[in-house]
């Protein structure tokens, strides 16, 4: 049976993964470039199927106590005044807000601290060097140090490298959708009183704001559209110029939120782009997450995504008794058509999301408020509801070989 994996990425997949490798019976490693767990970030949901997952994990009563209880959406005018708004209670939490919504840091503080004690992190290093053989993988880390492993997984998100080494050059894979977001932490310049709040600007501009735990403190998000434009990923105060060039002059708090921009510790910066890869697996080495699939921030699936491909991948391992070559077509044949449907972009996309014009941002807003009417709100929770998840969960835990369907345990 296979037994050493080595998994890059400690995110949200990586972790998720391992924790559920040790359950089976195997042993993962996760190398990750950063120096330690990364603070920060947007805020995530959880829901459907995913949250299932979660709580076969035992995560549940930290995650619940690391809940944000965000009460929905609201789009502003540049004056503060509420243009639209979608609670979340209005959709039953199918909307863009959930009913476990969680910053991204938390998250993978809680996986970390789920996994230390049994799971070897190599923090501050990374993949310069895959070669894999008959028997398994060599690996070579940028610090010089040389390890084989029987599997390698790639969890390591949007820009994996990984999936560079092994499958080919990101433009392979990665589909620039029109747009550039970044996230961070500033001193809140109004009580957001649990809502997340956008204001739209002409030109395709975004600036957003949504609940910290703290009240005194929000998670600020600038995004825009825009072709592909050429910039170091490496370079945060380039980046940072680039966000307070873009967003010069604008109305609302936008002032306030660049001015906390020049500070921010936990500053994030990325395209807004979707993952394609057709096949998952290579060999000895498999994707997992954003690396593989990613619908992008439209698609608010990510964090869905990367906890139920672990949990299946590390399940079909296990079904396998390590034989990647059954267990890596298994996981792609059960987790294809999940991907597909959380791969699907809101109507209309970032042109709807994110209009170019004043008159546009008026049409969005007039929409939204129709479609939040209690008349045809109603019937698109009745849909929502109506369409579940496109996956089969089996318990691995249950019988290896044997799995018993979520729905068929519940009935019990």
């Amino acid at each position: 049976m296979t037994k050493t994996v080595l998994i890059s990425g400690a995110g949200i997949a990586g972790p998720a993964l391992a924790y559920w490798l040790r359950r089976q019976g195997f042993t993962p490693a996760i190398v990750e470039v950063a120096p330690g767990p990364r603070p920060g970030g947007q805020t995530v949901d959880l829901r459907g199927i995913s949250k299932l997952v979660a709580e076969r994990m035992g995560l549940m009563p930290q995650i619940a106590a690391q809940q944000l209880h965000e009460r929905g959406l609201e789009y502003v005018r540049a004056s503060g005044r509420t243009a639209a708004a979608m609670p979340a209670e209005l959709l039953d939490g199918a909307g863009p807000v959930a009913d476990v919504e969680i910053l991204r840091g938390d998250l993978a503080q809680i996986l970390h601290d789920a996994t230390t004690d049994d799971v070897e992190y190599l923090y501050g290093d990374s993949i310069a060097a895959l070669d894999e053989d008959a028997t398994g993988v060599l690996i070579t880390f940028t610090s010089g140090t040389r390890r084989r492993f029987d599997l390698v997984v790639g969890a390591d998100g949007v820009h994996s490298r990984v999936r560079r080494l092994a499958f080919g050059p990101e433009e392979q894979f990665v589909q620039h959708l029109g747009g550039y977001t970044s996230y961070f932490s500033v001193e809140a310049p109004e009580p957001l009183n649990h809502w997340m709040k956008i204001y739209s600007a002409p030109g395709g501009r975004w600036v957003g704001l949504r609940p910290d735990h703290d009240p005194g403190v929000a998670k600020a998000l600038l995004s825009f559209r825009s072709p592909v434009i050429s910039y170091d990923r490496r370079d945060l105060d380039a980046q940072k110029a680039l966000l307070a060039e873009r967003f010069a002059g604008l109305g609302w708090h936008t002032e306030r939120i660049l001015a906390g921009l020049r500070d921010a510790d936990d500053f994030y910066f990325d395209s807004t782009s979707r993952v394609v890869v057709p096949k998952w697996s290579r060999g000895r080495v498999v994707l997992v997450g954003d690396a593989g699939y990613c619908g992008s921030p439209l698609a608010g699936h990510g964090t869905a995504l990367s906890l139920v491909g672990a949990y299946v991948l590390a399940g079909e391992l296990a079904v396998a008794d390590g034989d990647h070559s059954r267990a890596f077509p298994a996981y792609q044949a059960r987790m294809q058509a999940y991907v597909d449907q959380r791969m699907e972009l809101p109507p209309g996309g970032i042109t709807m999301a994110m209009p170019m014009t004043a008159l546009g941002i008026r049409l969005r807003d007039t929409s939204i408020r129709l479609t939040m009417s209690r008349l045809f709100a109603g019937l698109l929770a009745k849909l929502a509801v109506a369409k579940p998840d496109a996956i089969q969960l089996p318990d691995y835990s249950v019988e290896r070989g044997d799995p018993v369907g979520i729905a068929a345990e519940e009935a019990e």
